[in-house]
């Protein structure tokens, strides 16, 4: 099969490999999906800058295609059933970025008719981190809610969900095209954070009280906020990111505040918590009350270009890989 690797950690233009590997055959409990679409996120630029390495990797977590064939204990009605892939390379050295990928049956989801494989290559990371991330948050009906980065591919997921739930957004962004980017998702207000203090903009927006629930996707710069006042008392943080490992906290504004933090890791769900969010999102897409944000696509042989789009920081909408 095509495949693009890397066997070092670097730059993509200096370690990413594009060529033929063995087609993997799927094992007991496994399916072989022949894949269309593989999304790239962030974090398989990050993952390929510095995972430990002790043999070929074939990046990128999402992606989407058709069940080719399948390992005993699997039933053969599933060959030829269209799929979305969750953690397709978390923990195991072959992700989507091939034409093939074989692993558990279960984390090859069947996608719904309305959605197509390029779509589906956003479901992995970014919207089961946004549902994840909301649910955590818990009741937002007439909640007012700082969504940072909400042009982001987790934050426009993410937006949506709020919007649904009844909640009011306030979203960060540092362009006017992101700004649109973040409305068309539902944003009710917009804060420039290159140009405009957020905190101060934040307690105009809500008249000194601050917001009940910031998500985050950089908590190293959202600490700031906090001691600013623009989380009301008996606030909550929902973190899924952030720039920097270590965060100075300042412990008297969160504990007289009485700020709840809570950080989660999609790829390292709780069982329950996986089957709420895969049920959710099925829901969600049986129902099309998402809007998928498609940004741009290439080919199996230009993952490089791929990479530096993601790492660019320009990018609108999810860049998928289109795979023949």
């Amino acid at each position: 099969m095509q495949a693009v690797w890397y066997t070092l950690n670097g730059e993509a233009k200096d370690v990413l490999q594009f060529g033929e590997m063995p087609t993997p055959q799927p094992q007991s409990g496994e399916v072989l999906v022949r894949l269309m679409t593989s999304g790239v996120n962030p974090s398989d630029v990050k993952s390929r800058r510095a995972r430990p390495l002790s043999e070929p990797i074939i990046p990128h977590s999402d992606g989407a295609g058709v069940i080719e064939s399948v390992g005993s204990d699997v039933s053969s009605s599933r060959i030829g059933e269209r799929v979305w892939i969750w953690n397709g390379q978390w923990q195991r050295p072959h992700g989507t970025a091939a034409q093939f990928i074989a692993l558990p049956a279960e984390q090859a989801v069947p996608l719904h008719k309305s959605v197509d494989f390029a779509q589906a290559s956003c479901l992995g990371i970014p919207t089961l981190t946004a549902i994840q991330a909301v649910n955590l948050a818990g009741d937002l009906q007439n909640q007012t809610v700082l969504v940072t980065g909400a042009a982001s591919a987790v934050g426009h997921y993410v937006t949506q969900l709020i919007k649904l739930a009844g909640g009011h957004v306030i979203g960060t962004v540092g362009t006017e095209e992101r700004a649109v980017h973040a409305k068309k998702a539902g944003a009710d207000e917009i804060i420039f954070y290159k140009t405009q203090s957020v905190s101060e903009k934040v307690l105009a927006l809500t008249h000194g009280k601050g917001v009940e629930t910031i998500i985050d996707l950089d908590f190293s710069g959202t600490i700031p906020l906090i001691n600013e006042g623009c989380l009301s008392k008996h606030g909550q943080v929902i973190v899924y990111g952030s720039n920097t490992q270590k965060v100075n906290v300042t412990t008297r504004p969160m504990t007289y505040g009485s700020v709840q933090l809570k950080f989660f890791l999609v790829y390292d769900l709780k069982p329950m918590d996986r089957k709420n969010a895969l049920d959710r999102m099925q829901h969600l897409l049986q129902t099309q009350q998402l809007i998928h944000s498609v940004g741009p696509r290439f080919g199996l042989n230009q993952v490089v270009l791929a990479h530096e789009m993601v790492e660019s920081g320009k990018v609108i909408g999810n860049v998928v890989i289109d795979i023949s």
